[in-house]
């Protein structure tokens, strides 16, 4: 337990100089006797990972504890099942929830070591992609900063989705390496083995069912503790890694078959190498498929150990166990937990469903049929044969049970299992991550489920962690705030409404500008340092960082980027708003159309770059690799917040609450967590363009929509036609021929409908900048008014109407 407040502005120099002292020999002791180096000769990896054993020895214990309180108290637990775990570094996330930033940097200087260096020398870890992932991070730190027992399950990827640069303007995706070094936070659990298997038979007799896999591998577990805010509680995020049932095969390697001999451990590691592996081949598809039975699999078994260490029966399991399902990937939970109960451990079928449903809950993250996955029938068949048995029975018990269902909701169809579907029936609530998405899956993808199951479906905005996404990335603005309303906003901040009546506060706008022109400064010295690329750091800052989609419409941000070039070009003497454009994101490997869209956006900048009308007026960035640790110097510095998706397409979004509560407002559509977010900050607070979802539907049935959009504006026929001409690709004048006749003809998400709204939205952008009391007070607005977003409160929120349980502080 921490003794003393971290939040403290100024802390005792007795108590920081014995915690500087206590914290500096622990450094000595693991520099010396776990990295085997003196203070002489130790390279930055020694210290860095000196200090990070140094700092994990002191969550330890609460993390202890938190666990024997839990088993004492026989509290429930939630387990929270997610493909991605979007960690980032967790050094500095640790030693900011345990109050130690002060004396760590203090403990270094002593050696003459730079705190910052050392912080930076950890990789990222390469565990997810998106938001998807990320909000699984902040949903763990926030269920421990608030005292909710749980387990966060995934896969410990080796090589995780890919490391992302640049050739030529292309994508190209090679090995993420994170764990050629020994990764400082995790404990190997070798007891902690299940044998997962894959394919085989089944037989049957009077009794019970048996599964013959013929292919199995093992699930190792590794545990990372995670200590939330002041130390007052630490959960587990257990990742499994797969190995082989036999390592070696020794009498290949003496026969001279030595790649045969190391068949069994390349293909077993296989599983847990890639997060997402490209599924556009079968062996993709297979692959895919059992990575998530894989994780999923060794997790309920886990669960169930834990469970029967505690009590021996199994129908009160739903009293002590509540299962969260991040999405489709781990939808096998349905069957997987109905088959351990029934077949192995004797409970009737339907019982055995009714317990597995009463601990399952899906969260629902697209709207997009496509993303709710799907497999076919002779591949479940192949892989999991008794699971496709367990999915019939599952899919012939909802039917018997609803007997007036419409056939469209089978799991079943067209020779395919619809995963969206089976994570439903098999779950007792199913949630949406903001109000519109909730509502828009009651009338879309889950019309006919929610018609028979009106009390399934709820709604749970998502939120961020305020200690990572505000306090420790954003410590100008932080420590404004504290000066301002005190300490105790970290883990309250619905406290941020205190500021409200600063917003006409002079002297408090000026620090605030300040803060905010002291990021971007920052993020300036490191575009210039680290990419080579000069920015004025008084220009507008306009930043959009996600995964690349069309939905997303980073297509339509850079149609808007090369007209704002034209009008620049024919007028250079006007009065234009110096502007940064700064994209960030990957493609799926397998998506071309998005990895086109990333070569064009590298192309254009290439020659908006080397335009001489252009210094000082209008440049574009795009770093590659974005990750947590970029977007924690990329978010504090933003100006202007990019939330540009077709409305009705996105379900929440999370940046769009990073960027608000860092003070930037939002350029956006009436999509996702976007509309909560103008409700909360005020439509004058909020840039607004393009059409709502109901609209944009109805723009969809006319099938010229795109080429009417096109004709009626010149800015918009111009561009496509500079891209189609060849400007941004002499070299291959045709390159983009295939995008610009996907605006023409097959438009979905109606970048050309919303494209004259979006080029007048930035148009009011640029004026509004230009005005920098009115800025400051919209992006302090933001910041004050943003509170709810907090992770903490949907975590909260998820307790009290999902998972039935409460705090264990």
């Amino acid at each position: 337990m921490i003794e003393s407040n971290p939040l403290s502005a100024h802390p005792s120099s007795q108590h920081l100089s014995a915690t500087t002292d206590g914290l500096r020999q622990a450094i000595d002791q693991h520099l010396k006797y776990a990295l085997g180096k003196d203070p002489k000769h130790a390279t930055t990896y020694d210290w860095r990972m000196s200090l990070s054993l140094a700092v994990r020895d002191k969550i330890v214990d609460p993390w202890f504890r938190s666990t024997q309180r839990t088993y004492e108290q026989q509290h429930k637990r939630i387990y929270y099942l997610s493909m991605e775990f979007l960690i980032g570094r967790l050094l500095e996330d640790a030693v900011v929830n345990l109050g130690l930033d002060e004396s760590a940097r203090q403990a270094l200087a002593s050696y003459g070591v730079d705190y910052d260096a050392v912080l930076k020398d950890e990789p990222d870890a390469a565990l997810g992609n998106g938001g998807l992932g990320r909000l699984a991070a902040c949903f763990l730190e926030s269920m421990s900063t608030i005292g909710c027992p749980a387990y966060g399950y995934g896969i410990r990827y080796e090589h995780g989705l890919f490391r992302q640069s640049f050739e030529d303007g292309r994508q190209i995706e090679t090995a993420e390496t994170w764990l050629t070094q020994r990764h400082a936070w995790e404990f190997e659990r070798p007891e902690v083995a299940y044998e997962i298997g894959f394919g085989g038979t089944i037989s049957k007799n009077r009794a019970n069912t048996s599964w013959s896999p013929a292919e199995t591998v093992i699930a190792a577990g590794y545990d990372t503790p995670i200590i939330g805010w002041q130390g007052r509680w630490a959960n587990t995020l257990r990742l499994w890694s797969a190995k082989p049932t036999t390592v070696f095969d020794l009498e290949q390697f003496n026969l001279g078959h030595y790649t045969a001999a190391a068949e069994p451990e390349a293909l077993a590691r296989t599983i847990s190498r890639v997060l997402y592996p490209d599924d556009t081949t079968d062996q993709g598809k297979e692959l895919r498929l059992k990575q998530e039975y894989f994780f999923t699999a060794a997790s309920i078994r886990d669960i169930v150990r834990r469970f029967k260490s505690e009590c021996d029966d199994l129908t009160k399991l739903p009293e002590r166990v509540a299962i969260q399902l991040n999405d489709t990937h781990p939808a096998i939970a349905g069957p997987e937990l109905t088959r351990v109960l029934h077949d192995e451990n004797n409970l009737g079928f339907e019982k055995a469903y009714e317990i597995a449903q009463a601990c399952l809950s899906y969260t629902n993250h697209t709207l997009l049929p496509e993303a709710l996955e799907r497999w076919s029938e002779p591949l479940m068949t192949r892989i999991l044969p008794r699971h496709m048995q367990l999915i019939e029975q599952i899919d012939g018990l909802h039917a018997k049970q609803n007997p007036t269902r419409p056939a469209s909701i089978a799991i079943i169809e067209d020779g395919e299992v619809k995963m969206g579907e089976l994570a439903f029936i098999c779950a007792h609530k199913v949630n949406g991550v903001s109000a519109l998405h909730t509502d828009l899956m009651k009338k879309t993808v889950f019309l006919n489920l929610h018609n028979l199951h009106p009390d399934r479906i709820v709604n749970q905005t998502n939120g961020v962690t305020p200690r990572r996404w505000l306090w420790s990335c954003n410590r100008p603005l932080s420590q404004l705030i504290t000066q301002t309303i005190g300490d105790g906003w970290v883990d309250n901040l619905a406290r941020l409404e205190e500021l409200e009546p600063f917003l006409n506060d002079a002297a408090y706008l000026d620090k605030f500008a300040a803060a905010k022109q002291h990021n971007k400064n920052k993020l300036a010295n490191w575009l210039q340092q680290d990419w080579g690329i000069s920015v004025d750091p008084s220009a507008l800052f306009d930043v959009q960082i996600k995964r690349i989609h069309e939905y997303k419409r980073q297509f339509m941000n850079i149609l808007e980027t090369i007209a704002l070039w034209q009008a620049i070009r024919e007028n250079p003497n006007g009065e234009w708003t110096p502007r940064v454009k700064i994209f960030g994101g990957k493609a799926a490997p397998g998506y071309l159309v998005a990895k086109e869209i990333i070569h064009l956006i590298n192309d254009v900048a290439r020659v908006i770059n080397a335009d001489p009308l252009m210094q000082g007026r209008l440049t574009v960035v795009y770093p590659a690799n974005y990750n947590v640790s970029m977007a924690e110097l990329l978010i504090p510095a933003t100006d202007l917040s990019e939330q540009i998706s077709t409305a009705g397409k996105e379900a929440s979004g999370t940046g769009n609450m990073k960027f608000a509560m860092n003070g930037a407002p939002t350029i956006g559509t009436l999509d996702g967590a976007n509309v909560e977010i103008r409700d909360c900050v005020g439509a004058d607070n909020f840039f607004l363009f393009g059409m709502t979802a109901a609209q944009a539907d109805q723009r969809r049935r006319d099938p010229n929509h795109s080429r009417k959009a096109i004709a009626s504006s010149p800015e918009l026929s111009n561009v496509l036609g500079l891209i189609g001409s060849g400007v941004f690709s002499p070299d291959e004048p045709a390159r983009y021929k295939g995008l610009v006749e996907l605006m023409e003809e097959n438009d979905y998400f109606l970048v050309c409908a919303d494209f004259d709204s979006y080029y007048a939205k930035q148009r009011q952008v640029d004026q509004v900048f230009q005005d920098e009391n009115a800025w400051t007070r919209m992006a302090a607005a933001n910041t004050a008014r943003v509170g709810w977003f907090s992770s903490d409160r949907t975590i909260r929120s998820y307790m009290k109407d999902i998972w039935n349980l409460g705090s264990a502080l």
